[in-house]
This record gives structure tokens, sequence and C-alpha cells, in this order.
């Protein structure tokens, strides 16, 4: 909000320049905000591939989890007066391989976990790396995001 307010008064002071400036500053803020919240959404869905396919199986609790991150994805992703999106595919492709690791590590946490035993994952992350495949993983994730 502050900014808004340096923004408006840089320009009733006639300082384009500096305004313009600003402007920048916010557009890269909210780019960066965008990408923070896709990053976040995108290791949670890669979280449930892996474990969907590390157990070959999958729960009404997951699909629905699925589901949800990618249409948050989109809505995040998609610009909304001038159509399009901020990220486009490499740019996807590229957060997802960044996340990949996190969301083995969460994943490993999570896999083989029955509900009368609740404890931590029964597998290391390289172990559950050993079980998914990788590069299928994350062409499933973007496919589903593209649809």
């Amino acid at each position: 909000m502050e900014e808004l307010l340096e923004l408006r008064q840089l320009l009733e002071q006639g300082k384009i320049h500096e305004a313009l400036l600003l402007v920048d500053e916010l557009e890269e803020m909210s780019l960066s905000d965008k990408i923070n919240k896709i990053d976040s959404y995108g290791v949670i869905l890669l979280i449930r591939l892996i474990k969907q396919k590390a157990e070959k199986r999958s729960t009404r609790s997951w699909d629905v989890s699925i589901e949800y991150t990618v249409r948050e994805i989109n809505k995040i992703n998609k610009r909304r007066k001038s159509g399009g999106f901020y990220l486009n595919q490499a740019e996807l492709i590229d957060i997802l391989e960044q996340g990949y690791q996190v969301a083995l590590k969460r994943a490993a946490l999570e896999a083989f976990v029955r509900a009368a035993f609740r404890r931590k994952g029964r597998y290391e992350a390289q172990e559950l790396a050993a079980m998914v495949d990788q590069k299928e993983t994350l062409a499933e994730a973007l496919k589903l995001i593209q649809q």
C-alpha cells in the first residue's frame, strides 16, 4: 500500500521517470509473488503424483488435492485482462523441476503411511526416487496443468 501512495505522490509531483521505476518494481514484486505461489502448489501436486506412482494407488483425497492444485496453478498463472499466462511452458517446467526434490522429501514422509500406523514415511527420499520416474512425473504434472 505504501508503494501506491508513493506512486501517487511521484505522479502528482510530475516525476514520471521515478514513477515508472516504481511501477517496474511493483510489477516485479507481483510476478515474484505469483511464481512463489505456483511453486508451492507445484510441490503439492508433485507430492501427490509421487505418492500415487510409488504406492501404485490413489485416494479420493489425493485426487481432490491434485484437482485443486492444478486449478490454483492455472488461476494464478492466468493473466486476467490481457489473456495469456505469466509463465510459459518452459518456465513452468523449470519451477516443477526445482520443486521436485522438495516434493520427493515430503512425499517420503507421507508415502506408505497407513492410518493405523501413523508413523513417518517408510522410505527415505532416495529410496522413493528409485521407485518413481522423475521425468514421467514432471511430464504428467505439466500435462495436468496444461489441460
